[in-house]
């Protein structure tokens, strides 16, 4: 095989012949429901590209959605797969356990948010993440309502459905759904009324929850510290400590869901870490383990702790190979400073929405922390989404070999996610090609 290019390289159109075949075979093997936000089959990838089977090489600015944040083939987790799969791959650790499985868990015990004792968890994906942290918070409290925010998004297991907002393409005509479950107002600067505060979103949402529901029924409020599919929203500063001191005045547990924010991709290690919260549960998963299916929930040890024996597990939760995986990225993250990467990602690339935005009124807000960055697209000089827009200028990107995903309530945002070791040349030219797709498509 040729070695790949380092560069972005486009020999057909996007997606080429051998891919469009391929994409056929699919369509008669594949269930319809499964989607693609481009049809392009990748035969190998690394330092911020994709390349395809077509001989194409594409600029990823995706990372499977912020999950190859270490790369999608690097040496050190190559190697610590290798490794492993020949040692064995599969025990069930609920039947006979490996150190594997606890290394991760004392890893996630230092990184996440807190000095305080802490056990872990060990699952497949965020959705098992976010179910099993709710299960917890359900059986240390004894309380059974579980809070949550517009805009977010948790799964598509029928509970995390519940919790889920958005209705297109993740709930509809899936119900019914879970009981049980609340919905408030997000803090949403860019959609607002001006001027209000943090602490003030929190007021506002705090009083319908002890109006609607009331503190003393509610196991746990969960949220995404910086909100993902929902459109990366960052809410306003000090709107995450209020909340999470209504929490703590009340005895309800504030879990973060970092399954997006989480392992440097904000340019902390965890997304809580900016606003100087600690939460009582953290879930995981994504940029985790390289790739590989892993997820966790962790929390204070008294809490993880009140669950009976048996009451947590999976067959394949904490998998031996993932978890050697998960050891290898986290040593990346530590040997590579990934924390700074992420920051200098935002310092390329905010400047550069900034100044498109201020020659775009459709534009409406260019916002996110570290290397998870979005552009709001609206009708100019409304608050109007613009879906249609958006999906325009994505597939002008991904005709140019670049790739880059869509998000929001309204299917208006577009969100940037490269791999934190995306060399700056490769970042800069993606980021080119975005600002012609503007270009073009607004003009």
């Amino acid at each position: 095989m040729a070695t790949p290019t380092i560069a972005r390289h486009l020999v057909t159109e996007i997606p080429g012949p051998k891919s469009q075949a391929a994409q056929q075979r699919r369509q008669r093997a594949v269930a319809a429901g499964v989607g693609s936000t481009l049809p392009v089959f990748v035969e190998s990838a690394g330092a911020g590209l994709l390349h395809d089977v077509d001989g194409n090489t594409l600029v990823d600015l995706g990372s499977g959605i912020a999950v190859t944040s270490v790369g999608a083939a690097a040496p050190e987790v190559v190697a610590a797969v290798q490794e492993q799969v020949a040692k064995f791959t599969h025990t069930c650790f609920m039947v006979t356990p490996y150190e594997a499985y606890v290394q991760v868990c004392e890893q996630l015990g230092e990184l996440t948010p807190g000095s305080h004792e802490k056990r872990s968890a060990l699952f497949n994906s965020g959705a098992e993440a976010v179910e099993n942290a709710v299960k917890i918070a359900r059986h240390a409290t004894g309380r059974p309502a579980v809070v949550v925010f517009d805009h977010a998004y948790h799964g598509r297991t029928n509970l995390t459905m519940a919790l889920t907002a958005k209705n297109m393409p993740y709930k509809h005509r899936f119900g019914p759904f879970a009981p049980e479950v609340y919905r408030l107002p997000m803090s949403y600067p860019f959609r607002d009324p001006a001027g209000l505060t943090g602490e003030q979103a929190a007021a506002r949402a705090l009083d319908l929850l002890d109006k609607q529901v009331g503190a003393d029924n509610v196991a746990c409020v969960l949220i995404e510290p910086i909100q993902g599919e929902g459109g990366f929203i960052v809410p306003a500063p000090g709107f995450l400590k209020a909340v999470a001191d209504w929490c703590r005045d009340r005895g309800v547990l504030f879990v973060a869901d970092e399954i997006q924010t989480g392992f440097c991709r904000t340019g902390s290690w965890f997304a809580s870490d900016h606003e100087g919260v600690v939460p009582d549960l953290v879930t995981t998963a994504k940029g985790i383990a390289g790739g590989l299916p892993l997820a966790a929930v962790t929390g204070r040890a008294e809490i993880v702790d009140a669950v009976h024996g048996g009451g947590l597990g999976g067959t394949y939760g904490g998998n031996p190979v993932a978890c050697a995986a998960a050891l290898a990225s986290i040593r990346i993250m530590r040997e590579q400073n990934l924390n700074a990467a992420a920051k200098a990602i935002e310092d390329i690339t905010l400047p550069r929405l900034r100044e498109l935005a201020a020659g775009f009124p459709a534009i409406g807000d260019v916002r996110g922390r570290g290397a998870m960055l979005a552009v709001e697209l609206v009708k100019p000089g409304t608050l109007e989404p613009d879906p249609e827009l958006t999906g325009r200028i994505a597939k002008a990107c991904h005709a140019r070999g670049v790739v880059v995903l869509t998000a929001g309530t309204h299917g208006n945002v577009l969100r940037l996610l490269p791999p934190l070791v995306i060399p700056a040349d490769v970042l800069n030219d993606g980021l080119d090609v975005l600002a012609e797709a503007i270009q073009i498509t607004i003009r």
